[in-house]
């Protein structure tokens, strides 16, 4: 990520969650999953945030989660997942050098992270 010009020049922030949903399948035939932590904890996606200064000067304040290869718990279900950042190395990321927080851009270790059908969930609700 780092390597791209249309990230100089970005902050770094985290994204606290309890999980998210990935959805596989076909077109109107998908099946949701909702993916947590084994632990219980809150999630820290790793973050980018920017100004982006629109026609006739309006500063638009934008954030994005940053993304890698899946960890084991998740490939089966996509093919990318959000980059998750340790408690003990949310100062690295939000903080550190370049090359330290570049180094925080990996799968989240392998059984940390329960997929499970989200069944329950009425997508069709308002």
């Amino acid at each position: 990520m780092f390597d791209k010009t249309a990230f100089e020049g970005v902050g770094r922030a985290v994204v606290p969650a309890d999980g998210w949903y990935e959805w596989t399948g076909k077109a109107r035939r998908k099946k949701a999953w909702r993916i947590r932590p084994r632990s219980g904890e809150l999630l820290l996606f790793a973050a980018i945030t920017d100004v982006w200064e629109a026609p006739g000067g309006r500063s638009v304040h934008q954030v994005a989660t940053v993304t890698c290869e899946p960890s084991a718990d998740v490939r089966d279900v996509h093919h990318r997942m959000g980059v998750l950042i340790a408690a003990d190395a949310l100062e690295t990321w939000l903080h550190g050098e370049e090359t330290l927080a570049r180094t925080l851009m990996r799968p989240f270790p392998d059984g940390r992270l329960i997929v499970e059908p989200a069944d329950d969930v009425d997508w069709n609700a308002p």
